[in-house]
């Protein structure tokens, strides 16, 4: 947090020095990141990434979109950026990115969205990727199930401040739930940690990692989570 001297911001362990939420996903047939934040150039250095195939994007709220235009390097590798979202995502990325979307400039290494509205689930590569509805305080975001050969991997509920019964129903023995804990206290749009976890026990997954956590939740309270139940860092990496 800016300007901010709590534990957790001066803390020496790496894990609590936080940028803003995202993933990276590897396949043998493509890789695609979910969110292009505001930090999404400087951890696609810090990870080394020299391959998007695609993007997708949960809402367009700032933390969310505002390293968009960094995908420019990944676009020109392959001459275009296939960009999913729902249609109210897209139109306001089309707004804020209007000179991506509606240029005629022919310089190469400009970024070139293709867009893709996201109605149903659809796939990239074998995976097949299900929005996932859910209550971001008065807004309707996408979370995302990746699932591939018809198992449930990953289920991605980056921000949301409820699960409804048929979300919870559709991820139910998902091997990994990755979910929004932003702190102990409530939150008008995001989950707390006592939150979260009443929809872990919902979901049933072998195993829970924690996102989208504030300078109020320290790396060091996962001692007191139960088994299985993990908060995520930075430059974290899972393989299935």
């Amino acid at each position: 947090m800016i300007g901010c001297d709590c534990d957790v911001c001066r803390s020496p362990d790496p894990r609590d020095q936080r940028l803003r939420s995202s993933i990276y996903i590897e396949t043998p047939e493509c890789s695609f990141v979910v969110d292009t934040g505001t930090d999404f150039r400087t951890q696609a250095l810090r990870e080394n990434i020299r391959k998007v195939d695609a993007v997708v994007f949960t809402h367009s709220h700032t933390d969310h979109i505002m390293g968009f235009d960094d995908l420019r390097r990944f676009s020109h590798a392959r001459g275009s950026m296939p960009v999913y979202a729902s249609l109210e995502t897209m139109r306001d990325l089309e707004r804020a990115f209007r000179f991506a979307f509606s240029t005629s400039n022919p310089v190469p290494y400009y970024l070139k969205p293709e867009p893709h509205i996201i109605d149903d689930p659809f796939k990239l590569g074998e995976t097949l990727i299900t929005p996932l509805a859910v209550p971001h305080g008065d807004s309707i975001v996408n979370g995302y199930l990746f699932s591939r050969a018809n198992q449930k991997l990953v289920a991605y509920l980056s921000d949301c401040s409820a699960v409804p019964d048929a979300i919870a129903d559709l991820i139910s023995g998902v091997k990994v739930l990755i979910i929004d804990a932003l702190r102990e206290r409530p939150h008008p749009t995001h989950l707390s940690v006592g939150q979260a976890l009443a929809v872990a026990a919902r979901v049933k997954p072998r195993d829970t990692y924690f996102t989208h956590i504030c300078h109020d939740l320290p790396q060091s309270a996962e001692s007191r989570l139960p088994a299985y139940t993990h908060i995520a860092y930075d430059g974290l990496q899972l393989r299935l």
